[in-house]
């Protein structure tokens, strides 16, 4: 299935029944009064989050989605049935937002959430609801409300605890398929990922971590050169960056430290919130380097590189390294999952002692 992580939609709610003007007429009751009864409400539109859902393609072919109308109401007491609401199932991790305004309408960021998209329109009054001490016979009612009618944006954002950046052929796809389970493909061209690759690196029973790879990013990839830009919001939500660089390219005339500074100047002109993320060092493919350069060749890009809080040195085509570096990042997601959940503690807690004040 092809990758989509962007779509267009426009979404209406369904509009509210009319009420009715209505008099009750029986033989043998000449005063029988009003009974017109209510129109029903329109049907809503809501969001649903689906993890068994990997992609936004369902919403580039299919763009306008409507919710039932209320039925109008009747004589005789009886109200309009409602319409029934619409649930348009999406991948966890889904942003919407309003398309004109930019403003953020849900963010389906765990399973099964459901989140109110577009609202129906109330149903109308029949005259029932008008009849009083000094107006027996009303002839008044109301038409039912219009639905909310949005032109939404969809974007998704996976949903992992670390992510992977590096130029085009830094090693990450083979990284991936070192420590997980994936199998993202791997050639010896640059642009080999042209998708987000999502993998769980298992590191004991029951310890486990999301790590998701996107296309190799290039200077300029902020303002739209390469791939990468369409994808960086994917790491929005991760805990960790893993910066990999090759530390022996192929083409002699390539600069890793050079390299390595452009991807975090990208970083900072796409989001400083991104930029300020957690960012560890991985310097790749050490098997290619003598043995008697490695030490000084480690020390002189770890040391032009700036400040890192740390930095480990491996091989995704042999694993060396790879096992104490999946180790070290399972601790700090970890420590992460343990700071949130005691915030999000703590918050609940404060909410609990204000409503019993």
């Amino acid at each position: 299935m092809k990758f989509y992580d962007e779509a267009k939609i426009e979404v209406v709610a369904g509009d509210g029944g009319n009420g009715v003007a209505s008099f009750r007429r029986e033989k043998f009751i000449p005063f029988g009064g009003p009974d017109g009864g209510d129109g029903g409400r329109g049907g809503s539109i809501y969001a649903v989050a689906d993890r068994n859902l990997n992609t936004l393609i369902d919403f580039r072919y299919t763009r306008m989605f409507r919710a039932q109308k209320g039925e109008n109401g009747r004589g005789a007491d009886c109200y309009g049935k409602g319409g029934d609401d619409l649930e348009l199932r999406m991948p966890v991790g889904t942003v919407i937002s309003d398309f004109d305004s930019g403003e953020v309408i849900a963010d389906l960021d765990r399973d099964g959430k459901r989140e109110l998209i577009a609202k129906g329109g109330n149903g109308g009054l029949g005259n029932l609801h008008f009849k009083s001490s000094t107006n027996r016979a009303p002839r008044q009612c109301t038409p039912g409300g219009e639905g909310d009618r949005r032109f939404l944006k969809l974007e998704l954002k996976v949903l992992a605890d670390v992510g992977l950046l590096g130029m085009p052929n830094a090693g990450k796809s083979t990284f991936i398929r070192a420590v997980s389970a994936a199998r993202p493909k791997v050639a010896d061209y640059p642009f080999t990922t042209l998708h987000p690759n999502l993998g769980v690196v298992r590191v004991d029973h029951n310890r486990s971590f999301v790590i998701a790879d996107i296309p190799g990013l290039i200077e300029g990839a902020a303002e739209g050169a390469g791939l990468g830009h369409r994808f960086l919001r994917h790491l929005q939500r991760t805990e960790l960056l893993l910066h990999l660089v090759d530390i022996a390219p192929f083409d002699p005339e390539a600069d890793p430290l050079r390299d390595a500074r452009a991807i975090i100047e990208e970083l900072r002109k796409y989001d400083e919130a991104l930029h300020a993320k957690p960012r560890w060092l991985i310097i790749n493919k050490i098997d290619l380097v003598p043995e008697e350069e490695r030490a000084a060749r480690v020390a002189e890009l770890v040391e032009g590189y700036g400040t890192v809080e740390r930095h480990f040195v491996i091989s995704g085509l042999t694993g060396d390294g790879c096992k104490p570096l999946t180790y070290a990042v399972m601790d700090h997601v970890e420590q992460r999952r343990r700071a949130a959940a005691s915030e999000e503690l703590s918050e609940n807690s404060d909410a609990a002692d204000d409503n019993e004040e």
